[in-house]
């Protein structure tokens, strides 16, 4: 039999966001050991006949606005994505940034401020922590939450 060492883990995530919500992706495991990498980010329209423009952002931490602001200097920010389409012509626009270094072990959200509500698609690859890196992420989380 052939060895499974080197595959990558992949987990998939996907949702429909009115405008103005928030979903919460559940990540977070009791010692904190396995940790998750943004590989995909990819939102669509909910149909052909819808004129939009929509701002979905992923955050390491819950939202207490959801606003189509970005700002990459935000650090809870994991990626953001800009998707416009018409009726006519489809999805015209669509403009991801992922922060694809960043490693969480806590639960993430992604929100959507625009003028619908819109798919998203999410791929995170998982990886296994040792004791210090899972140490590291969960206190840099603990840290963000405590700033809020």
């Amino acid at each position: 039999m052939g060895s499974y060492e080197g595959i990558k883990m992949i987990k998939t995530f996907r949702g429909k966001l009115a405008d103005g919500g928030q979903d919460k992706i559940f990540l977070r495991t009791i010692k904190g050991e396995i940790g998750y990498r943004i590989v995909k980010f990819q939102t669509i329209g909910p149909d052909n006949n819808t004129t939009f423009e929509n701002v979905v952002k992923i955050f390491k931490i819950k939202q207490s606005t959801i606003d189509a602001n970005i700002d990459f200097t935000d650090g809870d920010l994991l990626g953001a994505t800009l998707t416009e389409g018409s009726g006519t012509s489809g999805v015209t626009g669509f403009k991801p940034v992922i922060f694809d270094k960043e490693i969480v072990n806590q639960n993430i959200f992604i929100t959507n401020k625009g003028t619908t509500s819109i798919n998203y698609y999410l791929e995170l690859e998982q990886i296994k922590l040792n004791d210090n890196e899972s140490t590291m992420a969960t206190l840099q989380s603990m840290r963000q939450v405590a700033e809020q």
